[in-house]
């Protein structure tokens, strides 16, 4: 509201008259006593106007970040995001060889051993896992043991068994993770890779658990390292 036209807007102050008479206007007060009255009015419409705002303001941030129990693992509305430079396939992963590898591609029951990268790209791209050895300010530590799983066996989400089982070794492979191929019920616990670092674990767990509307699409560099045949 605009302040001028709310001061112009007071009326003149009333006074009641003696022995039952009819109110009625008092002499004007002289100029610089009434803009003195003004001027005390407007820090309180000022405080009056801000407090309102504020509240408005509290109450749209309260609602956008609100728990909504029938979006829980949907894509709130949001169009996916298609890279061109991706293929995606029939799941809808997406995924891009940043270099390829040489040899056969891993089959079912053996032993992958993989090095890896995790960014939750839905959410200001915060890295949770660095690959060849932990990075950032806030991961501390040297060169950790690469990780390794069967293929085939149903111990990593399903984005990153889908990846692996059409790479070679020696190649570096970027998928791009919605969030029905990642973390099952939102729980990295239950499936790997799982990050290494209690830093990466934090970064992660905080994405996966909000139920604001936050986008739990991941982002993983995978480089397979070698394989190892079943026995």
């Amino acid at each position: 509201m605009d302040l001028a036209r709310a001061l112009a807007a007071l009326p003149a102050p009333l006074i009641k008259a003696r022995h039952g008479a009819q109110a009625s206007p008092s002499p004007a007060p002289a100029g610089g006593v009434l803009d003195r009255r003004r001027l005390l009015l407007i820090p309180a419409i000022s405080i009056s106007i801000g407090s309102f705002q504020y509240t408005l303001d509290k109450a749209a941030a309260k609602a956008e970040f609100a728990d909504m129990p029938a979006l829980r693992g949907k894509d709130y509305g949001k169009t996916k995001m298609k890279y061109p430079d991706y293929t995606e396939t029939e799941s809808g992963l997406q995924y891009k060889d940043l270099r390829v590898g040489d040899g056969p591609s891993p089959r079912n029951g053996e032993t992958v051993v993989v090095d890896w990268d995790g960014y939750t790209i839905g959410y200001y791209g915060r890295i949770f896992e660095a690959r060849n050895k932990t990075k950032g300010g806030s991961f501390e530590g040297g060169d950790k043991d690469f990780y390794k799983f069967k293929l085939g066996s149903g111990q990593v989400i399903p984005a990153f068994e889908e990846a692996i089982s059409g790479m070679a070794p020696r190649g570096v492979r970027r998928i791009i993770v919605p969030p029905d191929l990642g973390y099952p019920d939102n729980d990295f616990n239950k499936l790997g890779p799982k990050p290494t670092t209690f830093s990466g674990q934090r970064a992660l767990d905080f994405v996966l658990r909000n139920q604001g509307l936050i986008d739990k699409t991941l982002l993983f560099d995978i480089e397979l390292l070698k394989i190892i045949p079943s026995q």
